[in-house]
């Protein structure tokens, strides 16, 4: 028996982080001080679409790339921006935004309806190209 659900740390996590709404997340597109984060599968982006201009960070590689101690460390999470992190329904970003929080990204938040919410609010959004097969 699980000591603690999915559904446990994602409450847990919403009581920590600040859970923004489509209409503010989208108020936010064309401020250069903000980074929309895309922590969907590529399958998922290739399939429906992305926030314009949506920087791509696999859930599965988040505290490396945002750790600058970490050989995959990526330069836009040490950019000081405001970091606004969406999936596909809320769960796997209120779960990133806390341990980014607590890895010490300060100025983070979520999309609260993820992208499902986003797209069904009639927000903008762009296509995704597939990705080419490696040789």
């Amino acid at each position: 028996m699980l000591k603690v659900t999915h559904k446990d740390l994602i409450d847990a996590a919403l009581a920590e982080i600040e859970t923004l709404s489509v209409e503010d997340s989208a108020s936010l597109l064309d401020d250069d001080d903000v980074v929309f984060v895309d922590l969907r599968d590529p399958r998922e982006l290739e399939r429906e679409g992305k926030v314009p201009d949506a920087f791509h960070a696999p859930r599965g590689m988040i505290e490396f790339w945002i750790d600058p101690t970490s050989p995959y460390y990526k330069e836009v999470f040490g950019s000081g921006k405001k970091m606004v992190f969406y999936c596909q329904s809320g769960w796997r970003s209120a779960l990133t935004t806390k341990t980014v929080q607590d890895m010490g990204l300060d100025n983070v938040a979520h999309i609260g309806e993820g992208f499902r919410g986003w797209k069904d609010a009639g927000a903008p959004t762009e296509t995704v190209e597939p990705r080419k097969p490696r040789n």
